[in-house]
């Protein structure tokens, strides 16, 4: 397995279960983020993508907006020497014109710090929309030529093999629909702040009993 997809659901309804405020669900969904990658190192999976922030996210109330703008500041600001001195390589894909030029800015130098490392290749969807990818690619691939796959934000990475969704819903929700033609997909009751390596091992251990056929037979 090369690459694995997670869309990470649940912080609202943990924080509301909790009886806590919901920044404090996505405060505890980083932390979940951190236990996701160790496990990919873990399992040598070298490709982790997940889905921090979508596109539509962006009509959720501006409070709560504000507050994971702020917790995405805090986590670029702190973890990026953690993840440096761990050998992995920090991309950020999305649309990131409607972010704060200061956070544009973070993002960049955290890409930069890390670009040389040769371990796991993490890929956070921030401001993300499958369909708006889509559109994008098609427009560039209009004016220069080429492939579609070549102006996708994951040009010259692997599809993922498996997508891991959090929190009991089924579906996909605009997520890397051109990537995920023939993944294979698991979902799980577990709210993403409770996410931990058991939970990423029982997946890993469903996607080996399956049989990848991509349409031959």
């Amino acid at each position: 397995m090369k690459h694995v997809a997670i869309i990470m659901d649940g912080n609202g309804r943990w924080a509301e279960a909790k009886r806590v405020p919901r920044l404090e669900g996505h405060r505890r969904g980083a932390e979940a983020t951190r236990k996701a990658t160790r496990s990919c190192i873990e399992h040598k999976i070298p490709y982790l993508t997940i889905y921090a922030f979508s596109a539509e996210n962006w009509q959720r109330p501006e409070e709560e907006v504000r507050d994971l703008m702020g917790l995405l500041r805090h986590y670029l600001k702190n973890e990026i020497k953690e993840l440096h001195e761990n050998n992995i390589r920090l991309r950020v894909i999305g649309d990131r014109s409607k972010f704060d030029k200061d956070l544009n800015l973070q993002i960049e130098q955290a890409e930069a710090k890390t670009i040389a490392n040769t371990g796991l290749n993490l890929q956070i969807a921030l401001s993300y929309g499958g369909r708006q990818e889509l559109e994008m690619a098609a427009r560039k691939m209009a004016e220069n030529g080429g492939k579609l796959e070549d102006y996708l934000y994951t040009a010259g990475m692997p599809d993922p093999d498996l997508l891991i969704r959090t929190g009991g819903e089924l579906r996909i929700s605009n997520f890397l629909l051109w990537q995920m033609a023939y993944t294979e997909l698991y979902f799980t009751e577990t709210l993403w702040p409770d996410f931990d390596a058991a939970v990423f091992d029982k997946a890993i251990e469903e996607f080996t009993r399956r049989v990848r056929r991509f349409g031959r037979r």
